[in-house]
């Protein structure tokens, strides 16, 4: 598999937000198999500018989606944890994230401009969910979410599955 899935949760929005948990998942687009998974939680006194927009936005997600986050003993620093993700994400791999200016660019700014994967290698979510609008297929509709919303890894293998649906849509047999 060549293909990873990344999912981030932060306490802002800007490019040095504060990042609160990594998740990703291998996946192969052409098949929805989902391989390898990646989810460490992240010190957020270790990295990040903290919003406070996000925070209150953070207050009024469920009781599983906040209890990730706190009193936990999970969370590691952020240095440890990218050098753990570097690890995991190999060199040539395409790196989706949700929106061209969020996950991807987040990290990236973590790991000071260079990411384990080459720049040209990363990919959009939201550009395949559009491109699945216009075919007639909409994930919000169309997949139910399985896990805890907001988990890093839970979204990343929920987004895996149906940008993977919509890829074999686009790429199937054709009139």
């Amino acid at each position: 598999m060549n293909h990873i899935m990344l999912d981030i949760e932060t306490m802002g929005t800007s490019s040095n937000a504060a990042i609160m948990s990594i998740g990703a998942c291998y996946f192969e687009p052409s098949t929805g198999e989902i391989g390898n998974t990646f989810h460490e939680q992240v010190d957020i006194s270790s990295n990040g500018v903290i919003d406070a927009s996000t925070v209150i936005w953070w207050m009024k997600q469920d009781d599983d989606a906040r209890s990730k986050f706190y009193n936990n003993g999970k969370a590691e620093p952020l240095e440890h944890v990218l050098a753990m993700f570097a690890d995991f994400a190999k060199p040539n791999c395409q790196v989706w994230g949700n929106g061209i200016a969020f996950d991807n660019v987040i990290i990236r700014t973590a790991y000071r401009g260079y990411a384990p994967w080459e720049f040209w290698n990363d990919r959009d979510v939201r550009t395949m969910v559009e491109l699945g609008r216009v075919i007639g297929v909409d994930p919000k509709r169309d997949f139910p979410f399985e896990g805890v919303k907001h988990d890093a890894l839970a979204d990343s293998i929920h987004q895996a599955k149906y940008v993977s649906a919509i890829w074999q849509m686009l790429t199937g047999p054709h009139l």
